[in-house]
């Protein structure tokens, strides 16, 4: 594996662990796609350093397990939003 690619598995678990980031925030913050943050954290950085990704695993897991939580708040903010405007 080229070094460049081991310094960004570790940068971005240190970023996901730091900031308690989603996927779709540490893609935006380093510029690639949520499929690389997905297979840096779960399958590479597993073999560079395997406690630092069961770390950042933690953080995606507990996110995963609440997305339908964030998804169903930005869904009835999105709908008080529109109901506001029509009654402008």
């Amino acid at each position: 594996m080229k070094d460049y690619i081991e310094e960004r598995a570790i940068d971005i678990a240190n970023y996901i662990i730091e900031n308690n980031a989603t996927v779709r925030q540490t893609a935006g913050q380093f510029g690639i796609s949520k499929s690389t943050v997905h297979k840096d954290v779960t399958e590479r950085l597993e073999q560079i350093n395997p406690s630092l990704a069961a770390q950042a695993r933690k953080v995606l897991d507990v996110n995963k397990s609440e997305r339908h939580i964030r998804g169903g708040m930005a869904t009835r903010e999105k709908y008080l939003h529109r109901h506001e405007m029509s009654l402008q």
